[in-house]
Parts: C-alpha cells; structure tokens; sequence
C-alpha cells in the first residue's frame, strides 16, 4: 500500500478505537446530560435518554462495527481488456478540515453523531456549539476530545450566534455542515458559495403522514401523537400533516382526542414560537377547524400545549407546515390523488409516515413522495436507526449524513491507478494495419474504416483521435 495511503489508514484505524472509548463515555454521563439537557431545553428524563443517548451510543458501536470496512481500499473491478495488466483501487481519503454548526434540538445526538463521522473519516473537526444548548454542547465536546483526541483534531468556538458567522468568515474549511431552519441553511449555502466549499445542510422538514383505510387506525393515532410530542415538536421530521381516508377518519379522531386532552404543556425554546403556533392554529379555527380538546390553547411565557386541528380547512396556513413545535392539521381525503395533492401543498418534504397493511399502495406511492425517508407503520422512531442515511433535498438541504452514505460523505474518492513497466499499451499511435485491427475488435463497421485517408499525416492524426 501506497505510503500516504497508509498513513491515513492507521488514523482512521486510531479514531475508530476512539469511537469506542467516546461512546463509553457518553454511557456513563448520562446524568450529566439528563441535567443539563433539561435545564438548557426543557426534556424529561426519558426523552434524554432515548432520544439522545441512545442513538449516539447506538452510532459508536456502529462505527466501529463497520467503518473499517467501509473506508477500506478496495479493488474496482471489470477492467477493459484494452487496460490489460493494470491495476484500479478507489480509496476513501479525509476531506481535511470540517466545519460543524451546531443545533439545539437534538444537542448530543445530532452533533455527536456528525463528530463520529468526520472524524472517523480522518478529518479535523471545528465545532460552533448552539447558544441554546452551549453547557450540553460543551460537556459532549469535552468528553469527545477526553477519549483520545488532540486540540487538532477537536477543537471549537464560543456558543454565540456570532462566533458561527465569524468562523466560516475567518478561516478556510473543506466542509461545513449545518443543521438548522432553511432561512439559516441559505445563508450557509451561500457563503460556502463564494469559496466554492463544499456543505451538508440538515434542514427542516414540513411533511405528512397518511392514513389509510386498511390501517391499524388507533396505532395510526397513537404513534403519530408520539411523534408530535416528542421534544415538544421541535423535530425536522415530525410530521405537520396527518392526512386521513375518510371512512376511517371518525375513528382516528376519536382516538386522537383523549391524547390531546391529557397532554401536558411543553416550553418552546425558540422566542415568539409558542406565539406563532397559537396565531396559526386561531386561523384554522376561524376557517372552520376544531382543535382536538374543543378549546383554542393559549401559549404561556413560550410554553405551548400539543395541538391537533380536527377539519383543518386547506387553505389554513397551519397546514404549510412552517412552525417548529407541537401542533398538526388532521385532514380527511377521499383518494390518493386527492391525499398527494395536500403533501405535496406542503412543500418542503424529509421524512413521511404511511401508515397501511398494503405493500402495493405503498410501491405505488413512493415514485410520487419527495422525502428521502419514508416510514411505514411507524413515525420518527424508526429513523434512529445508525446505519440508515438522512439525505434531504430542495428545501430540505442537501447531502446526507448517519450510516454508509452520511460517512463517505466525510471523505473524497481517489481513484489510483498501477500500470506496470513493461506488460502495457503502447504510446505511440497504431499504424493503419494495426487501427483497423482494433477497430474490427470493438465492433466498428467495416465501411467506417475503408474510407480514403489522403496523407499520412492525416490518417495518423485519426488513427490518434480515433484512439
């Protein structure tokens, strides 16, 4: 192997044993965590736990399970018999500098699963905590450079909404990847533009989830409920729509109801959030919606509680989907062309829920979905999955992070080429004898190669171009 080759080999050999070590030591600061992610963002215990701890953890171990396959050297096969006796291999090499901008909603999850990444590939990571979630952020960062790094491989700014615009200003990055609302993501993406950088943009997701009459409709209900509550609906992939075949839409409200009327409210982390969900909400109610406990819900000083629209009219803007918190427009429809038109109303498409018993409604509905995950019989939960890949496209970002795709994302092709000294093509062009040789092995026409050549000179510079 090729001394270069080797050398980034060994690190990333090195950062996948640190892979174990960092997953270890998330595990056992688990409390650390549930504290300050609850004081930072207002999570139970439970959610810290499962939502946070586990995927990462679940994402260490994955790494180090499969991403020395992964990143290995491999052959390209298929070589062209005209290519006889040379050898092809694609390497997987480092990007070299990364740049992480840092979310708050998920803040040991998402960060902590794109640090593995970058840094198993062999890069060197920057990190600009979110202002929202810096204490949990910092602790994460601590803890990651503790299980086997340096100040070079690992370092990271201030959380302040400034030090994130000041570092991709005041130093050169080979990537930059951002998780965040499509207003900021646009501004990265445009900065990254004028240096030609290349970025992975995790955006946000204003998406469905269908509900068909062959449905488990309760289990519709329940997990679709679920999905909406958890982290207070601050999630990309939370679904905004739920789009229900009217024969069976009676009983998915019935069982909606009692959920909503027990739900407890959920403080909002970002301002004039839980302000904005009320404004919406009033508007559909106004349009001839009805909320799901027969009462319009007041925000509190930024806490909100979940919220379900019943009817919600389409021409509401709460069914856009443009908010970042606890609330749905339920929806009834009468075919799946009709359904299709209300997703697609929405715009901005990542993850989408269907919920049937039907594997060939299901074949034929996703040529005609936008998201790159598609859930079915289940919402959110199956998405933690480490080795499965969130892409998102259009308004949704770009590139693809977690599992195979979201690691080689973290990395360049190389393709090397090992031609030997002797055993090769020739470099000088073919005399006309030997042209229409080849010519008649590829398949040429006879009649292509019988035409007059008027010079030596000129049939050389075919025979070259033909070549």
């Amino acid at each position: 192997m090729h001394a270069v080759s080797h050398s980034i080999r060994t690190r990333q050999l090195e950062r996948i044993r640190w892979a174990r070590a960092f997953g270890k030591a998330i595990r056992e600061a688990t409390d650390e965590f549930v504290d300050l992610v609850g004081e930072e963002i207002g999570k139970p215990r439970y959610e810290t736990v499962a939502t946070e701890i586990l995927p990462l953890v679940a994402s260490c171990k994955w790494h180090a399970r499969h991403a020395a396959r992964i990143l290995k050297p491999r052959k390209i096969g298929g070589t062209p018999w005209w290519l006889f006796g040379q050898r092809h291999t694609l390497h997987h090499v480092p990007l070299g500098r990364i740049a992480i901008i840092a979310t708050w909603n998920y803040p040991v999850q998402l960060l902590g699963i794109q640090m593995v990444q970058a840094l198993v590939a062999g890069n060197d990571v920057t990190v600009k905590p979110s202002e929202h979630a810096g204490r949990t952020q910092q602790l994460l960062l601590k803890l990651a450079r503790d299980a086997g790094l340096s100040s070079d491989a690992l370092n990271w700014t201030e959380a302040t909404r400034e030090a994130g615009a000041a570092l991709l200003a005041e130093h050169d990055f080979d990537h930059v990847v951002f998780t965040g609302s499509t207003r900021i993501g646009r501004r990265i993406a445009e900065g990254c533009a004028t240096s030609l950088t290349a970025s992975t943009l995790e955006l946000s997701g204003h998406d469905s989830a269908f509900i068909f009459d062959d449905a488990d409709v309760r289990l519709a209900a329940k997990g679709i409920w679920a999905a909406l509550c958890n982290n207070a609906g601050q999630t990309c992939m939370a679904p905004r729509r739920a789009l229900v075949q009217r024969s069976v839409y009676r009983e998915f409200c019935d069982t909606l109801i009692p959920l909503a009327a027990a739900a407890q409210p959920r403080r909002l982390v970002l301002e004039g959030e839980a302000e904005h969900i009320e404004k919406l909400v009033r508007e559909a109610t106004d349009l001839g919606g009805r909320t799901a406990t027969g009462v319009l819900e007041h925000s509190d000083g930024g806490a909100i509680r979940p919220v379900a629209v019943l009817d919600c009219p389409s021409n509401a803007k709460l069914t856009h989907g443009d908010y970042f918190g606890p609330a749905i427009a339920v929806m009834p429809f009468d075919d799946l062309d009709e359904a299709m038109a209300m997703h697609r109303a929405g715009g901005q498409h990542l993850a989408t829920s269907i919920y049937t018993r039907s594997n060939a409604r299901v074949d034929t509905m996703l040529e005609r979905l936008d998201s790159s995950t598609v859930t079915i019989n289940d919402t959110l939960v199956p998405t933690g999955h480490p080795g499965a890949a969130i892409a998102g496209h259009g308004l949704s970002g770009w590139g693809a992070s977690r599992g195979r795709r979201g690691l080689e994302a973290m990395t360049r092709p190389m393709h090397i080429t090992r031609t030997p000294l002797r055993l090769r093509l020739p470099v000088e062009p073919p005399s006309d004898r030997a042209l229409k040789g080849l010519e008649r092995m590829i398949g040429i026409p006879a009649q292509s190669n019988e035409r007059t050549t008027p010079g030596v000179g000129h049939a050389q510079e075919e025979s070259r171009s033909t070549t």
